[in-house]
């Protein structure tokens, strides 16, 4: 989102803030080393997953319901809601059909282009391959999450080059199918320009995911609520993703993964999703 000023100076908000609903169970972080393996080897085998993850997603359909909150106080003064569908034309091309899209009334700030590339691609962060020489992971221990024992890693674009957009926080990794469960962080770079007013500032974010298909944890909710400290003034926001109605497109697809086709997993028990009426603190770096 972008700051609104009289000279339209410009200031991005994103997906919107800390403090964000945790899950309802949630351990003592243990700074314990892995058993049996090498954070180095974990790192490996999730990212191998989540590569699978990312080339599995694209062969889903879903909706996607994005509600951005400005606040002066405990009173809502402005508001962007927008629900689309992700899906595929007649000719199997992937698109997107905007279902909800009342004008928004956001004074303060504006949703930005940044904002729109973001709430699609970072939100949701996937962390494939070809991407983890990018990062600085460092392990920092083991953590319950509702029923899941997982490893966290802290993580960090090791630089930024031009204007590619990246992840900076830390993710929960199944110690039992190797995938990330739930993210917390933000995007980076927040931008500012040198000379001027301009600024596009992110704010911190948790996404939880949740097994669909009884093979994959793809995203379900993302929540944030941050104050951003902009030259102009301080802007408090909120923001609510939420993911749903996950079908794979077509019985005849097949998705592929070094040339084999991604077999279907016997159900596991979901991870909970965040309890909204009871939020409490993401954990802390």
């Amino acid at each position: 989102m972008t700051r609104l000023l009289r000279c339209w100076f410009f200031l991005t908000l994103l997906a919107c803030g800390l403090g964000v609903a945790a899950p309802a169970q949630e351990g003592d972080l243990q700074n314990v080393p892995p058993q049996g393996t090498t954070p180095e080897e974990i790192v490996k085998r999730f990212a191998a997953k989540e590569t699978e993850f990312a080339k599995a997603r694209d062969q889903y359909t879903y909706r996607q319901d994005v509600k951005v909150d400005t606040l002066d106080g405990d009173t809502v003064d402005g508001e962007y809601h927008e629900v689309f569908d992700v899906m595929f034309d007649d000719k199997g091309k992937r698109i997107e059909n905007v279902v909800f899209a009342p004008q928004s009334s956001l004074k303060k700030i504006y949703m930005s282009e940044e904002d729109m590339q973001d709430i699609r691609h970072r939100l949701p962060f996937v962390l494939t391959t070809d991407e983890v020489a990018e990062y600085s992971i460092l392990y920092v221990g083991q953590q319950k999450e509702d029923e899941l024992n997982c490893y966290v890693f802290d993580i960090a674009p090791k630089k930024i080059e031009g204007k590619k957009r990246y992840f900076q926080g830390r993710v929960w990794v199944d110690d039992n199918d190797f995938q990330i469960v739930k993210t917390y962080g933000k995007t980076v770079p927040d931008i500012r320009a040198k000379h001027g007013d301009e600024e596009n500032l992110f704010p911190k974010f948790t996404t939880w995911r949740q097994q669909i298909d009884g093979q994959y944890w793809f995203p379900v909710y993302t929540k944030a609520d941050d104050e951003l400290h902009f030259k102009m003034e301080d802007v408090h926001i909120k923001e609510i993703v939420k993911y749903q109605d996950y079908k794979r497109f077509g019985t005849n697809v097949k998705i592929l993964y070094n040339g084999q086709e991604l077999p279907q997993a016997e159900k596991k028990p979901d991870q909970k999703k965040p309890d909204q009426d009871n939020p409490q603190n993401p954990p802390q770096k």
